[in-house]
């Protein structure tokens, strides 16, 4: 088989679909155009679970108490990269979990005891905390893969 037919076999198939580009968050423009939904569905979400105040300033990556109730009271704040990429795992959790369960269950799965291997008996929550971004990517791709997505 030659390079080219070889090459032409592996590439991927001619489809309908065309994936979103992904955001550029280095853009200051792309950041300021997310940060305040983003925010908004944070604190949303942070409510849904009953999430202490002092564990989601560390789901934000360990921000201070003033800034976090800055953010609270003007969400229209701009994010950095690194805190927009954490909400963005928090949200395809909170997304994966609505997917999966009902509500009750949905919301308090954060918080539950959970005997999976990744988790070692601990709360999603707690390995999270403990793992930083990427026990939230972890945990995001364990319940995408739970869902079949």
């Amino acid at each position: 088989m030659s390079r080219q037919s070889a090459s032409h076999a592996l590439a991927y198939p001619v489809t309908m679909y065309t994936p979103p580009a992904l955001p550029d968050l280095s853009r200051m423009e792309e950041r300021r155009r997310l940060s305040p939904a983003a925010l908004r569905g944070f604190f949303k979400i942070m409510e849904h679970w009953r999430i202490r105040d002092e564990d989601a300033r560390h789901l934000l990556g360990g921000i201070s108490t003033g800034a976090y109730y800055e953010f609270k009271k003007k969400p229209n704040r701009v994010l950095d990269q690194d805190r927009l990429q954490r909400i963005s795992y928090l949200i395809g959790i909170f997304k994966a979990l609505n997917v999966l369960y009902g509500t009750k269950l949905a919301d308090s799965w954060i918080q539950l005891e959970n005997s999976n291997p990744i988790f070692g008996g601990r709360t999603p929550l707690t390995c999270i905390l403990q793992g930083g971004t990427p026990a939230m990517e972890r945990v995001r791709s364990l319940l995408d893969a739970r869902r079949g997505g």
